[in-house]
Protein backbone atom coordinates (compact mmCIF):
# COMPACT_ATOMS: atom_id res chain seq x y z
CA UNK A 1 0.00 0.00 0.00
CA UNK A 2 1.46 3.34 -1.20
CA UNK A 3 1.44 6.09 1.71
CA UNK A 4 0.07 9.71 1.80
CA UNK A 5 3.37 10.84 1.15
CA UNK A 6 4.11 8.70 -1.75
CA UNK A 7 0.67 9.72 -3.54
CA UNK A 8 1.11 13.23 -3.29
CA UNK A 9 4.25 12.84 -4.52
CA UNK A 10 2.87 10.51 -7.44
CA UNK A 11 0.20 13.52 -7.99
CA UNK A 12 2.78 15.97 -8.31
CA UNK A 13 4.77 14.26 -11.22
CA UNK A 14 1.46 14.10 -12.81
CA UNK A 15 0.38 17.66 -12.24
CA UNK A 16 3.43 18.60 -13.54
CA UNK A 17 3.61 16.39 -16.76
CA UNK A 18 -0.09 17.42 -17.51
CA UNK A 19 1.28 21.02 -16.91
CA UNK A 20 4.22 20.99 -19.14
CA UNK A 21 2.38 19.50 -22.33
CA UNK A 22 -0.33 21.81 -21.68
CA UNK A 23 2.07 24.98 -22.22
CA UNK A 24 1.37 25.79 -26.06
CA UNK A 25 3.78 26.01 -28.80
CA UNK A 26 6.27 28.80 -28.66
CA UNK A 27 4.63 30.97 -31.44
CA UNK A 28 6.65 31.57 -34.33
CA UNK A 29 8.96 35.43 -33.99
CA UNK A 30 9.73 36.82 -37.06
CA UNK A 31 12.66 38.36 -37.60
CA UNK A 32 12.85 41.97 -38.94
CA UNK A 33 14.39 41.35 -41.91
CA UNK A 34 10.93 39.88 -42.95
CA UNK A 35 9.21 42.50 -41.91
CA UNK A 36 11.52 44.74 -44.10
CA UNK A 37 11.27 42.50 -47.21
CA UNK A 38 7.31 42.28 -46.58
CA UNK A 39 7.16 46.08 -47.07
CA UNK A 40 10.06 46.56 -50.02
CA UNK A 41 9.41 49.12 -52.59
CA UNK A 42 10.13 45.99 -54.81
CA UNK A 43 6.98 44.65 -53.82
CA UNK A 44 4.50 47.45 -54.81
CA UNK A 45 1.90 46.98 -51.60
CA UNK A 46 1.47 43.29 -52.04
CA UNK A 47 -1.14 41.20 -50.07
CA UNK A 48 0.84 38.87 -47.60
CA UNK A 49 -0.14 36.19 -45.25
CA UNK A 50 1.24 33.63 -43.25
CA UNK A 51 -0.30 31.18 -40.91
CA UNK A 52 0.16 28.66 -38.61
CA UNK A 53 -1.79 26.10 -39.61
CA UNK A 54 -1.68 24.04 -36.08
CA UNK A 55 -3.54 27.08 -34.54
CA UNK A 56 -5.03 28.90 -37.56
CA UNK A 57 -3.65 32.05 -36.16
CA UNK A 58 -2.73 34.70 -38.77
CA UNK A 59 0.93 35.05 -37.58
CA UNK A 60 1.83 38.50 -40.38
CA UNK A 61 -0.14 39.86 -42.92
CA UNK A 62 -0.18 43.03 -45.04
CA UNK A 63 -3.73 43.91 -46.75
CA UNK A 64 -4.92 40.20 -47.51
CA UNK A 65 -8.19 41.22 -47.98
CA UNK A 66 -8.27 42.94 -50.90
CA UNK A 67 -9.11 41.20 -53.87
CA UNK A 68 -5.65 40.51 -56.47
CA UNK A 69 -4.52 39.45 -59.95
CA UNK A 70 -3.23 36.04 -58.56
CA UNK A 71 -1.79 34.72 -61.92
CA UNK A 72 -0.96 31.43 -61.91
CA UNK A 73 -1.78 30.65 -58.07
CA UNK A 74 -5.37 30.63 -59.48
CA UNK A 75 -4.05 27.09 -60.23
CA UNK A 76 -4.77 25.91 -56.82
CA UNK A 77 -8.24 27.03 -56.49
CA UNK A 78 -8.73 25.24 -59.90
CA UNK A 79 -7.38 21.43 -59.17
CA UNK A 80 -9.30 21.61 -56.13
CA UNK A 81 -12.22 22.21 -57.78
CA UNK A 82 -10.97 19.64 -59.90
CA UNK A 83 -10.21 17.32 -57.25
CA UNK A 84 -14.01 17.96 -55.48
CA UNK A 85 -15.68 16.75 -58.83
CA UNK A 86 -13.71 13.98 -60.78
CA UNK A 87 -11.83 10.80 -59.71
CA UNK A 88 -7.91 10.74 -58.90
CA UNK A 89 -8.63 7.64 -60.79
CA UNK A 90 -10.24 9.55 -63.58
CA UNK A 91 -8.51 8.04 -67.68
CA UNK A 92 -9.18 9.62 -70.93
CA UNK A 93 -9.97 7.84 -73.30
CA UNK A 94 -9.19 8.79 -77.53
CA UNK A 95 -9.99 6.08 -80.07
CA UNK A 96 -10.26 6.39 -83.91
CA UNK A 97 -12.53 4.24 -85.84
CA UNK A 98 -13.47 3.42 -89.72
CA UNK A 99 -17.56 4.67 -90.85
CA UNK A 100 -19.53 2.95 -93.54
CA UNK A 101 -17.74 5.94 -96.04
CA UNK A 102 -14.50 5.24 -97.52
CA UNK A 103 -11.61 8.08 -96.80
CA UNK A 104 -14.29 8.92 -93.34
CA UNK A 105 -12.77 8.39 -89.90
CA UNK A 106 -14.46 9.51 -86.66
CA UNK A 107 -11.99 10.18 -83.41
CA UNK A 108 -14.23 10.30 -80.41
CA UNK A 109 -12.69 11.53 -76.94
CA UNK A 110 -13.40 11.91 -73.56
CA UNK A 111 -12.21 14.67 -73.52
CA UNK A 112 -8.80 14.37 -72.69
CA UNK A 113 -6.72 17.50 -71.58
CA UNK A 114 -3.42 15.60 -71.98
CA UNK A 115 -3.03 14.89 -75.90
CA UNK A 116 -0.33 16.31 -78.17
CA UNK A 117 1.13 16.53 -81.36
CA UNK A 118 4.73 16.92 -79.89
CA UNK A 119 6.96 13.72 -80.03
CA UNK A 120 9.30 15.65 -77.61
CA UNK A 121 6.50 16.25 -75.18
CA UNK A 122 4.81 12.33 -75.44
CA UNK A 123 8.77 11.42 -74.51
CA UNK A 124 9.54 13.61 -71.63
CA UNK A 125 6.35 13.71 -70.23
CA UNK A 126 4.32 10.61 -71.59
CA UNK A 127 1.93 12.79 -72.80
CA UNK A 128 -0.88 10.97 -74.99
CA UNK A 129 0.51 11.39 -78.76
CA UNK A 130 -2.27 12.24 -80.85
CA UNK A 131 -0.92 11.40 -84.36
CA UNK A 132 -0.40 7.52 -83.55
CA UNK A 133 -4.59 7.46 -84.49
CA UNK A 134 -3.76 9.08 -87.79
CA UNK A 135 -0.65 6.82 -88.44
CA UNK A 136 -2.60 4.04 -87.89
CA UNK A 137 -5.21 5.21 -90.39
CA UNK A 138 -2.53 5.46 -92.48
CA UNK A 139 -0.68 1.84 -91.95
CA UNK A 140 -4.50 0.19 -93.02
CA UNK A 141 -4.85 2.78 -95.90
CA UNK A 142 -1.63 3.89 -97.16
CA UNK A 143 -2.54 5.05 -100.44
CA UNK A 144 -4.39 7.52 -98.63
CA UNK A 145 -3.99 11.21 -99.40
CA UNK A 146 -6.65 13.01 -97.97
CA UNK A 147 -9.17 11.96 -95.35
CA UNK A 148 -12.60 13.12 -93.81
CA UNK A 149 -12.20 13.09 -89.89
CA UNK A 150 -15.35 13.89 -87.80
CA UNK A 151 -14.57 14.21 -84.10
CA UNK A 152 -16.85 14.60 -81.00
CA UNK A 153 -15.34 15.03 -77.55
CA UNK A 154 -11.57 16.17 -78.75
CA UNK A 155 -10.69 19.81 -78.40
CA UNK A 156 -10.43 21.79 -81.75
CA UNK A 157 -6.96 23.29 -81.44
CA UNK A 158 -6.00 19.43 -80.96
CA UNK A 159 -7.46 18.69 -84.14
CA UNK A 160 -6.01 21.61 -85.95
CA UNK A 161 -2.69 20.08 -84.34
CA UNK A 162 -2.70 17.30 -86.23
CA UNK A 163 -3.47 18.97 -89.54
CA UNK A 164 -0.01 21.01 -88.54
CA UNK A 165 1.35 17.95 -88.05
CA UNK A 166 0.61 16.19 -91.32
CA UNK A 167 0.82 19.09 -93.55
CA UNK A 168 2.29 18.18 -96.73
CA UNK A 169 1.78 14.38 -96.39
CA UNK A 170 -2.19 14.15 -95.24
CA UNK A 171 -5.18 16.39 -95.94
CA UNK A 172 -7.61 16.50 -93.04
CA UNK A 173 -11.05 17.73 -93.58
CA UNK A 174 -11.61 18.14 -89.90
CA UNK A 175 -16.01 18.10 -89.28
CA UNK A 176 -17.21 18.51 -85.66
CA UNK A 177 -19.90 15.90 -84.85
CA UNK A 178 -22.40 15.75 -81.47
CA UNK A 179 -21.61 11.66 -81.50
CA UNK A 180 -19.94 9.13 -82.76
CA UNK A 181 -23.22 7.14 -83.90
CA UNK A 182 -20.79 6.91 -87.84
CA UNK A 183 -18.04 4.39 -86.43
CA UNK A 184 -17.76 0.98 -87.42
CA UNK A 185 -14.86 -0.66 -87.11
CA UNK A 186 -11.99 0.97 -84.42
CA UNK A 187 -8.55 1.39 -85.61
CA UNK A 188 -6.65 2.66 -82.64
CA UNK A 189 -6.65 4.00 -79.13
CA UNK A 190 -4.64 6.12 -76.78
CA UNK A 191 -5.38 6.52 -73.05
CA UNK A 192 -4.21 8.97 -70.31
CA UNK A 193 -2.85 8.37 -67.37
CA UNK A 194 -4.95 8.77 -64.02
CA UNK A 195 -6.18 12.46 -63.31
CA UNK A 196 -3.48 12.45 -60.53
CA UNK A 197 -0.39 12.79 -62.80
CA UNK A 198 -2.31 15.31 -64.64
CA UNK A 199 -2.43 17.39 -61.89
CA UNK A 200 1.05 17.28 -60.32
CA UNK A 201 2.12 17.99 -63.75
CA UNK A 202 -0.08 21.03 -64.39
CA UNK A 203 1.23 22.17 -61.05
CA UNK A 204 4.69 21.58 -60.99
CA UNK A 205 5.21 22.98 -64.81
CA UNK A 206 2.59 25.17 -64.01
CA UNK A 207 0.63 24.39 -67.44
CA UNK A 208 -2.00 27.09 -68.49
CA UNK A 209 -3.74 24.91 -71.39
CA UNK A 210 -4.30 21.89 -68.78
CA UNK A 211 -5.09 24.24 -65.82
CA UNK A 212 -7.91 25.62 -68.02
CA UNK A 213 -9.31 22.72 -69.66
CA UNK A 214 -9.75 20.98 -66.34
CA UNK A 215 -11.33 24.13 -64.81
CA UNK A 216 -13.97 24.41 -67.41
CA UNK A 217 -14.71 20.21 -67.52
CA UNK A 218 -15.24 20.43 -63.60
CA UNK A 219 -17.46 23.55 -64.18
CA UNK A 220 -19.37 21.57 -66.46
CA UNK A 221 -19.20 18.31 -64.74
CA UNK A 222 -20.51 20.31 -61.65
CA UNK A 223 -23.67 21.21 -63.75
CA UNK A 224 -22.33 24.74 -64.28
CA UNK A 225 -22.07 26.58 -67.93
CA UNK A 226 -17.73 26.26 -69.73
CA UNK A 227 -17.66 29.88 -69.61
CA UNK A 228 -16.36 32.72 -67.01
CA UNK A 229 -19.80 32.58 -65.16
CA UNK A 230 -19.62 28.59 -64.96
CA UNK A 231 -16.05 28.94 -63.75
CA UNK A 232 -17.03 31.17 -61.00
CA UNK A 233 -19.74 29.75 -59.84
CA UNK A 234 -17.65 26.23 -59.88
CA UNK A 235 -15.51 27.93 -58.01
CA UNK A 236 -17.02 29.57 -55.23
CA UNK A 237 -19.23 26.41 -54.68
CA UNK A 238 -15.77 24.53 -53.99
CA UNK A 239 -13.97 26.57 -51.53
CA UNK A 240 -17.35 27.68 -49.85
CA UNK A 241 -17.67 23.63 -49.10
CA UNK A 242 -14.05 23.82 -47.84
CA UNK A 243 -14.89 27.13 -45.40
CA UNK A 244 -12.82 29.18 -47.31
CA UNK A 245 -15.35 32.98 -47.96
CA UNK A 246 -15.86 33.92 -51.39
CA UNK A 247 -16.03 37.70 -50.95
CA UNK A 248 -14.53 39.26 -53.28
CA UNK A 249 -14.01 36.47 -55.66
CA UNK A 250 -14.33 36.99 -59.36
CA UNK A 251 -12.84 34.41 -61.92
CA UNK A 252 -12.38 34.44 -66.02
CA UNK A 253 -10.22 32.10 -66.37
CA UNK A 254 -9.35 28.67 -65.12
CA UNK A 255 -5.36 29.25 -65.14
CA UNK A 256 -4.87 32.85 -63.54
CA UNK A 257 -3.88 34.95 -67.21
CA UNK A 258 -6.40 37.01 -67.06
CA UNK A 259 -5.95 40.33 -65.25
CA UNK A 260 -9.53 40.27 -64.55
CA UNK A 261 -9.45 37.50 -61.64
CA UNK A 262 -9.38 38.81 -58.57
CA UNK A 263 -8.76 36.82 -55.24
CA UNK A 264 -7.52 37.70 -52.19
CA UNK A 265 -4.49 36.13 -49.96
CA UNK A 266 -6.59 35.50 -47.32
CA UNK A 267 -8.64 33.06 -49.18
CA UNK A 268 -5.90 31.78 -51.15
CA UNK A 269 -4.20 30.72 -47.60
CA UNK A 270 -7.02 29.42 -46.36
CA UNK A 271 -7.73 26.97 -48.94
CA UNK A 272 -4.05 25.61 -48.73
CA UNK A 273 -4.73 25.18 -45.04
CA UNK A 274 -7.81 22.79 -45.91
CA UNK A 275 -5.94 21.24 -48.64
CA UNK A 276 -3.23 20.17 -46.21
CA UNK A 277 -5.86 18.84 -44.10
CA UNK A 278 -7.84 17.07 -46.28
CA UNK A 279 -6.61 13.17 -47.86
CA UNK A 280 -8.64 13.86 -50.77
CA UNK A 281 -6.40 17.13 -52.33
CA UNK A 282 -2.68 15.56 -51.38
CA UNK A 283 -1.77 14.69 -55.29
CA UNK A 284 -1.84 19.05 -55.01
CA UNK A 285 0.78 18.90 -52.57
CA UNK A 286 2.81 16.53 -54.30
CA UNK A 287 2.47 18.34 -57.51
CA UNK A 288 3.88 21.68 -55.36
CA UNK A 289 6.87 23.06 -56.96
CA UNK A 290 10.18 22.49 -54.37
CA UNK A 291 12.36 25.19 -54.05
CA UNK A 292 15.71 25.24 -55.65
CA UNK A 293 14.92 21.47 -56.85
CA UNK A 294 12.01 20.96 -59.27
CA UNK A 295 9.14 22.68 -61.51
CA UNK A 296 8.97 26.12 -61.76
CA UNK A 297 11.21 26.90 -58.63
CA UNK A 298 14.18 24.70 -59.90
CA UNK A 299 15.74 27.69 -60.32
CA UNK A 300 14.88 30.26 -57.20
CA UNK A 301 16.08 30.52 -53.94
CA UNK A 302 19.69 29.04 -55.23
CA UNK A 303 21.26 32.26 -55.57
CA UNK A 304 19.19 34.66 -53.59
CA UNK A 305 18.19 32.61 -50.34
CA UNK A 306 20.07 29.12 -50.16
CA UNK A 307 18.74 28.04 -46.79
CA UNK A 308 15.22 27.85 -47.97
CA UNK A 309 16.11 25.40 -50.76
CA UNK A 310 14.29 22.33 -50.29
CA UNK A 311 11.68 24.01 -47.75
CA UNK A 312 9.88 25.80 -49.31
CA UNK A 313 6.70 23.80 -51.44
CA UNK A 314 4.85 26.38 -53.43
CA UNK A 315 2.79 27.27 -56.19
CA UNK A 316 4.27 30.05 -58.67
CA UNK A 317 2.97 32.70 -61.02
CA UNK A 318 2.87 35.87 -63.18
CA UNK A 319 1.80 38.06 -65.31
CA UNK A 320 2.92 41.23 -66.72
CA UNK A 321 2.47 43.19 -63.71
CA UNK A 322 1.94 40.38 -60.96
CA UNK A 323 4.32 38.10 -59.20
CA UNK A 324 2.79 35.59 -56.79
CA UNK A 325 3.37 32.80 -55.04
CA UNK A 326 1.61 31.14 -52.36
CA UNK A 327 2.51 27.26 -50.48
CA UNK A 328 4.26 26.24 -47.58
CA UNK A 329 7.41 26.94 -45.58
CA UNK A 330 9.34 24.72 -43.39
CA UNK A 331 10.35 26.39 -39.96
CA UNK A 332 12.07 23.80 -37.93
CA UNK A 333 9.24 20.97 -36.89
CA UNK A 334 6.81 22.98 -37.93
CA UNK A 335 5.06 24.21 -41.45
CA UNK A 336 3.44 27.08 -42.31
CA UNK A 337 1.21 28.24 -44.73
CA UNK A 338 2.02 32.10 -46.91
CA UNK A 339 0.36 33.54 -49.67
CA UNK A 340 1.97 36.55 -51.19
CA UNK A 341 0.96 38.69 -54.60
CA UNK A 342 2.26 42.07 -55.44
CA UNK A 343 -0.11 42.70 -58.39
CA UNK A 344 1.48 46.32 -58.41
CA UNK A 345 5.02 45.37 -60.24
CA UNK A 346 5.96 47.29 -63.06
CA UNK A 347 5.54 45.90 -66.43
CA UNK A 348 9.49 45.28 -66.94
CA UNK A 349 11.43 42.37 -66.70
CA UNK A 350 13.58 43.39 -64.23
CA UNK A 351 11.03 44.58 -61.77
CA UNK A 352 9.73 40.97 -61.66
CA UNK A 353 12.73 39.66 -60.85
CA UNK A 354 13.58 42.19 -58.06
CA UNK A 355 9.84 40.85 -56.50
CA UNK A 356 10.94 37.33 -56.86
CA UNK A 357 14.33 37.75 -55.28
CA UNK A 358 12.72 39.91 -52.15
CA UNK A 359 10.06 37.08 -51.68
CA UNK A 360 12.48 34.44 -52.08
CA UNK A 361 15.05 36.16 -49.50
CA UNK A 362 11.33 37.26 -47.65
CA UNK A 363 10.95 33.00 -46.72
CA UNK A 364 14.80 32.65 -46.29
CA UNK A 365 14.32 34.47 -43.56
CA UNK A 366 12.19 32.12 -41.85
CA UNK A 367 13.06 28.59 -43.41
CA UNK A 368 14.68 26.11 -41.92
CA UNK A 369 15.19 22.59 -41.50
Amino acid sequence: MLRRGSLTAIWMVVAALLLVNSVPAQALVLPQLFVKLATSPTLAHPGIVLIDPATDETIYSVDPDIGRAPASVLKLISMTTVLSTFSPDLTFKTAISETQTPGNFIIEGTGDPWLTESQFEAQKYQRAFLPTLINKVLNAHPSLKSITLEYTNVYALDIKALQRYFSGRLIINPVKVGSADDATTELASITSPPLTKIIEFTLLYSDNVLADRLARAAAHNMGFGTDALGLQSAFKATLSDLGVSTTGLHIYDGNGLSHQDRVTVRQIADLLVAIKSNPKFQVILAGLPTAGETGTLKSRFVNDAPKAVGLVHAKTGWINTTVSLAGYVKVGADQYVFAVVANHIQNLESARSAARVTIDQMLGTIAKP
